[in-house]
């Protein structure tokens, strides 16, 4: 199983979202921590992979030698790849 590690920007991403929707995204970070490529989708041009969330992505990168996911970014859809 990974661990989740999260960036201190998305640390601060996290806590400006509503309630509902900040353990919404907890939970899903809980469900991806078994198999991570199930649900990852690789980004264009990244190394890093996304994750749907409802209308909420997340950004990370995840490291196999570590067992680790580290979550770089989150927020909207429509914000998160500008």
């Amino acid at each position: 199983m990974y661990d989740v590690k999260v960036s201190d920007k998305a640390e601060k991403q996290l806590g400006k979202l509503p309630e509902s929707i900040s353990d919404r995204i907890l939970a899903t970070l809980e469900r991806i921590r078994i198999r991570p490529y199930a649900h990852a989708k690789r980004l264009q041009g990244t190394a890093y992979f996304r994750f749907r969330c409802g209308e909420y992505r997340i950004i990370a990168d995840i490291q196999d030698k570590q067992l680790i996911i580290l979550v770089i970014e989150l927020g909207h859809r429509k914000a998160i790849y500008k």
